[in-house]
């Protein structure tokens, strides 16, 4: 079942890259109590997403949390690592915190996996971005196949 406005966020596991290596966040913790702006991509180091999805979000930082966004979390089906290594890369330190969603748990759990196989990537999460409050959805943008419009940070940033 997809994710819909006023659902909680499920039970599941990130990993985030620091100093120390990777360290796991908890959804549950992670979303508690805050304005979160989260953001997921089907893949790090893509063209769409390294043109335009993550660089709008890096840009757009101040806006957003200047809104009464306490933070603002890209995820992928990605490791630790690569998400680590796309956020040093794209600048988003500081701006944009990089969730890995490894196995794909996340997404699953949120019912926006999709099937990238036939470009060699597997299941990987959908493009698409919300608005979660003290770990309730309150705003949703679920790109169809193959678009970016709705998911993007200047259209999030009208929402808030």
């Amino acid at each position: 079942m997809t994710i819909s406005k006023g659902d909680r966020i499920p039970s599941t596991t990130f990993v985030k890259m620091t100093e120390n290596g990777p360290e796991k966040v908890a959804s549950d913790e992670y979303f508690a109590g805050r304005t979160i702006a989260l953001f997921s991509v089907p893949g790090a180091f893509t063209p769409t997403c390294s043109a335009r999805h993550l660089p709008g979000f890096v840009d757009k930082a101040a806006d957003i949390k200047g809104k009464g966004v306490d933070e603002i979390a890209c995820t992928a089906v990605n490791d630790a690592f690569v998400m680590g290594a796309w956020g040093k890369s794209a600048n988003a330190d500081g701006k944009v915190t990089m969730l890995a969603d490894g196995n794909g748990d996340f997404a699953k759990a949120v019912g926006l996996t999709m099937d990238g196989s036939g470009f060699g990537m597997g299941t990987r999460g959908q493009r698409f971005s919300m608005i979660v409050k003290d770990g309730v959805v309150s705003e949703l943008n679920v790109e169809a196949p193959g678009d970016f419009k709705v998911s993007s940070a200047d259209y999030l940033l009208e929402q808030i």
